[in-house]
């Protein structure tokens, strides 16, 4: 027996905002976490949980996920460290590029591009003459070029590839 069989399993439905009624229960997730599609999660009220995902899948702050039991449970990006620059956008686009030809996932926002703290990145930033800035923050990059940025559609899953440093 599989040590998840026993738990309940949970799927992704609806955004919390769009179904209605508001899921009671949370689930606190770094980004790392919310990457990945078959875990043993723990909600925020200690329980244990089966998330079962769609490959490929990410999950992102507001999600909702539906238990086969009947539970609901909105999923909370954690606050970690992240990394990033603000300024002119040809800075930000330089930012950018060079993080992405990096694989590494990015949050691009009106006027900041951020990343996961890594000091190797900030540096190789820094030495483009942008000042890095540091903060704890939730973490929501793009969803790469075959995902869908922040988009909540189950039948779309995000297709990111990027890694972290």
């Amino acid at each position: 027996m599989n040590s998840m069989d026993s738990l309940e399993r949970y799927e992704r439905c609806l955004p919390a905002d769009e179904i209605g009624e508001a899921p009671v229960r949370t689930m606190t997730l770094p980004f790392e976490s919310r990457q990945k599609t078959r875990q043993r999660g723990r909600l925020d009220d200690g329980e244990e949980i089966a998330v079962i995902l769609p490959r490929g899948s990410v999950m992102r702050g507001g999600d909702c996920l539906r238990g086969n039991r009947g539970g609901r449970v909105e999923v909370v990006a954690a606050e970690e460290p992240v990394s990033y620059v603000c300024g002119a956008p040809d800075g930000l686009a330089r930012a950018a590029y060079h993080l992405g030809n990096r694989h590494v996932w990015v949050e691009l926002g009106v006027g900041r591009v951020s990343w996961l703290e890594d000091h190797v990145l900030d540096e190789m930033i820094a030495g483009f003459g942008l000042e890095v800035r540091h903060g704890c923050l939730p973490f929501e990059p793009e969803g790469g070029a075959y995902g869908h940025g922040h988009q909540h559609d189950a039948a779309s899953p995000a297709h990111g590839h990027g890694e972290g440093g």
